[in-house]
């Protein structure tokens, strides 16, 4: 039996391997070596150059992400990018809201995420999504993916912020590639994502247009934003239900008085008045009787 020792410095330790287990742990780190690299997505958010399966993703922004479904893009998944403006004005920042729609059905705390680059500007977290989002991946600022508490939202929606270049840069773009997953931590086909790209021009003229709009790609199998509610309550405003019921009350006795009026009117008044006319005629006759 052929055996191995090492000495320690910390002093003099015997270890004795066998032929038969010397084998057995390199036929293990033949086959660990012998395993294709496996693609995983990454609940912290990703970004910069990424591995799948061996094979190198330079920038999942804009080339996907393969981690989680190595299919492509599929339109099951809305993405979209509201409060766009149609003209960015040099050096102004833009609140924008990024949201994903669809996908499979959610088993675990995992929802979904995103990873964002724009070419020309920075990018930051929006109010709201300070601890959803990881800025400037690998010290780059013009990215942004989200961090592991991000990938829990329920609404799978994100505040960003992106504040424009100097004049005379011109058009932007916009590449964002995000997912929907059932939350199960593990590399499926059921994971699902969709790419969203768009650009924008510089505004050079004087008087801008501020109006925003709501950018995606998807079936467009979306609800509508439920509807902002401008209106106060009246008891928000100090008036309790009693102070309903005593308008009411005193509205219907408006009514009544106005009603009796007219009855008085027609029927009291107007008996009177044919009374008084038969006394003029009699008065009449006999003054015509005297006259004769």
């Amino acid at each position: 039996m052929c055996q191995l020792r090492l000495d320690l410095i910390a002093g003099e330790t015997m270890v004795t391997i066998s032929n038969r287990h010397r084998v057995g742990i390199s036929t293990l780190l033949a086959v660990l070596i012998m395993i294709p690299g496996s693609s995983l997505g990454f609940s912290g958010g990703v970004g910069g150059t990424q591995d799948n399966a061996g094979e190198e993703i330079s920038d999942v922004a804009e080339q996907g992400c393969l981690c989680h479904n190595g299919e492509g893009p599929t339109n099951s998944v809305t993405v979209l990018m509201d409060k766009v403006p149609y003209t960015y004005i040099p050096g102004q920042t833009y609140e924008m809201k990024l949201q994903i729609i669809g996908g499979p059905t959610k088993e675990g705390q995992n929802t979904g995420g995103f990873s964002m680059r724009v070419d020309l500007g920075s990018l930051a977290a929006g109010t709201g999504s300070e601890a959803d989002i990881h800025e400037a991946v690998e010290g780059d600022s013009q990215t942004l993916t989200h961090t592991a508490k991000g990938a829990q939202t329920s609404d799978m929606a994100w505040m960003i912020s992106w504040t424009a270049p100097e004049a005379g840069n011109g058009v932007v773009v916009f590449r964002i590639s995000a997912n929907s997953v059932n939350g199960d931590n593990a590399q499926s086909d059921a994971d699902k994502w969709n790419h969203l790209m768009f650009s924008l021009p510089e505004e050079t003229r004087v008087g801008a247009d501020e109006r925003v709009r709501t950018i995606f790609v998807g079936d467009g199998n979306i609800q509508p934003p439920a509807a902002e509610e401008h209106g106060v309550s009246l008891h928000d405003m100090g008036a309790p239900l009693r102070a309903h019921w005593l308008g009411l009350l005193g509205f219907l006795s408006v009514i009544l008085v106005i009603v009796f009026c007219g009855f008085m009117l027609r029927y009291g008044f107007s008996t009177s008045y044919e009374g008084r006319s038969n006394l003029l005629r009699l008065r009449y006759h006999v003054n015509r009787r005297g006259d004769q």
